[in-house]
């Protein structure tokens, strides 16, 4: 594998690494510092909490134990496989880093403790973390990606 070839694996791997070591790294200060419940404002209706949470995103599928554990090492191949394909690809690097990163986060909470810690709150929104964060932007990412790809072959 040449230079330019190893250079977009390099990158999603230090980008996954990064989302995954601030995501732990907020959670354990969260989990030291706050009680379950406990809000503290930040800036207009940014707030941090301390929420766990057995489902996927914003609580859906609660309690799905073994079979989400599953799904989500499903879906780490998956972004393997997506990146493999086409690693040089414009901003596939990102994307699959972020996603990767996050799912890794959250996925090593659900095996240890069986629960994600949450502890961004806005609004009325269910807490949520950064390797949430990184999820959404990483997934939001490859679809555009990918649409794009989809158009300059149509065009």
């Amino acid at each position: 594998m040449s230079e330019f070839e190893r250079r977009p694996w390099a990158l999603a791997g230090v980008l996954a690494a990064a989302v995954f070591l601030v995501d732990q790294a907020a959670k354990g200060a969260v989990e030291r510092h706050l009680a379950p419940g406990q809000l503290i404002e930040v800036l207009g209706p940014l707030e941090l909490t301390l929420a766990h949470n057995r489902g996927v995103a914003f609580g859906l599928a609660g309690g799905a134990g073994i079979g989400l554990v599953a799904v989500t090492l499903a879906a780490l191949g998956l972004i393997v496989y997506l990146f493999a394909r086409d690693p040089s690809r414009r901003g596939m690097w990102l994307a699959c880093g972020l996603v990767f990163g996050g799912a890794l986060g959250n996925l090593v909470d659900r095996i240890v403790s069986g629960e994600v810690t949450d502890y961004i709150a806005v609004g009325s929104w269910p807490p949520f973390n950064v390797a949430d964060i990184a999820i959404v932007c990483g997934v939001v990412l490859l679809a555009l990606i990918c649409v794009g790809e989809a158009e300059t072959e149509d065009g």
